[in-house]
């Protein structure tokens, strides 16, 4: 696949085609979005599309205020019908204006310790950097204004990663790249507490110390 870094359009097709191959989501099962610069609007995946087969054409421009679709630039709005969960995404955008990037996927690991009622835990300095914590919005029907705003709600205090219970996860980030590392972070974590599970030894998994997220939290600089 082509990636050219310059445009959010092929930002956001370089992320579907990953999270498909890493086995974050199948087909079309799932929804992505980026802010676009200087204008009250979002690139956002037409109703349908297949993640790993994503191009330009194939995502709507919709402004934030009113959910309608966007001119951008010159160009006449396309005849694209945005994603069935685009309230979503313009509530996370409406409630937190740091935001840049939403990334929808159904993580099949996260979403099987949802099921049985167990949380992920963050267990290395990479989770703890990009994760911060896992929130877990109570199931409410897909595509709704409740489950979008409950969502929103959740994430309104700088929560950026969600589990939609029995559904989903949402992430979000300030960049394309920063909720597309937030997503594969929180599906490894889950797969590492999964196996831990697996293996009768949750109760003995350590969650990252709390030197590093003191650190965090803190003023200090901090790479990983």
């Amino acid at each position: 696949m082509n990636y050219v870094p310059g445009d959010l359009r092929d930002q956001l097709a370089h992320v579907g085609y990953d999270v498909v191959q890493a086995g974050l989501v199948c087909g079309s099962g799932g929804n992505l979005s980026a802010r676009i610069p200087d204008e009250d609007a979002i690139w956002v995946t037409a109703s349908g599309a297949w993640l790993d087969r994503l191009s330009r054409a194939t995502f709507a421009p919709v402004r934030i205020t009113d959910g309608e679709l966007a001119t951008v630039g010159a160009l006449p709005p396309p005849r694209i019908e945005p994603t069935s969960e685009l309230a979503l995404h313009l509530a996370l955008y409406r409630a937190r204006p740091d935001v840049n990037a939403v990334v929808h996927l159904h993580p099949q690991t996260a979403l099987l310790l949802d099921a049985i009622g167990e949380h992920i835990r963050i267990v290395t300095t990479d989770h703890a950097y990009y994760l911060r914590r896992v929130s877990t919005v109570p199931f409410r029907l897909p595509g709704t204004t409740e489950l979008a705003a409950m969502t929103a709600a959740m994430a309104a205090d700088g929560t950026d990663c969600l589990v939609l219970s029995q559904h989903g996860c949402v992430v979000v980030g300030d960049s394309v790249e920063l909720a597309h590392k937030r997503a594969r972070n929180l599906e490894e974590a889950a797969a590492l507490t999964l196996k831990a599970l697996t293996a009768g030894r949750l109760e003995n998994l350590r969650d990252c110390p709390e030197e590093f997220l003191d650190r965090l939290s803190g003023s200090a600089a901090v790479t990983v």
